[in-house]
């Protein structure tokens, strides 16, 4: 694709293999890897390795029951996958690769995940007539406000992610598309003084702060979103 989108990579057919998913592959490949790796030889006793995990565990159960209450702390393991998921993709930038959450086509999936949990659970819990019933609420003239609320939420949570991941793809690039062409204009295009050091805080705000915050917000309010529907 041309501009800022995802490249075709390769073709299985006619149909094209972008860096969305090779890099998806790469971070799913390597994510399976790492738990066989941590996972292993566990003991009662923990030290290396499995205290990191255990670590990682505790923590997202934490948050988990903190934000969604304890009764849903069963949804730990959920969210510390898609925290690692998220977090990784988000990071990408940081090994020169694009960010697969910089495709709205990943966040939108992502998002719609969100969504299916967000009314599956809350009529598991409820009901599917009380849970309907909720659409009504706080009287009948509301429903179409009511449903389009809902409809925006897997947007809202989508493109909230998409944004800020791809405009600092956009500002980085312009970024260094502006010190070349400082470099080309005073003479020195082939030493890219300027290129190796005034990004790199640039590169600190969009592909570390900025993803690693991102990261938080979209999964505190997936988190939020479905315990206010089950409650």
């Amino acid at each position: 694709m041309e501009g800022f989108g995802p490249r075709i990579i390769f073709y299985i057919g006619n149909i094209p293999v972008t860096e969305t998913v090779v890099n998806t592959w790469i971070i799913m490949i390597g994510l399976i890897i790492f738990s066989l790796v941590i996972t292993r030889q566990f003991k009662k006793v923990p030290t290396g390795k499995q205290n990191v995990a255990e670590a990682l565990v505790d923590v997202m159960n934490k948050l988990t029951a903190q934000t969604m209450g304890e009764d849903k702390k069963a949804f730990a393991s959920y969210m510390g996958t898609l925290f690692l998921v998220l977090l990784i993709a988000n990071l990408f930038g940081l090994l020169g690769l694009r960010p697969p959450t910089a495709d709205i086509n990943t966040t939108f999936a992502f998002a719609g995940i969100t969504f299916v949990m967000i009314h599956f659970f809350g009529a598991k819990r409820k009901g599917i007539g009380r849970y309907l019933k909720g659409f009504l609420e706080p009287f009948p003239l509301l429903l179409p406000l009511n449903i389009m609320g809902e409809l925006a939420t897997p947007i809202s949570l989508s493109f909230r992610l998409f944004g800020n991941i791809v405009g600092g793809i956009i500002v980085v690039s312009l970024l260094y598309g502006g010190l070349s062409s400082i470099g080309a204009f005073i003479g020195i295009n082939n030493i890219p003084i300027f290129q190796a050091g005034i990004p790199v805080v640039f590169h600190l705000y969009f592909d570390l702060f900025s993803g690693v915050l991102q990261t938080f917000i979209f999964i505190m309010l997936s988190m939020v979103f479905i315990s206010l529907a089950m409650d």
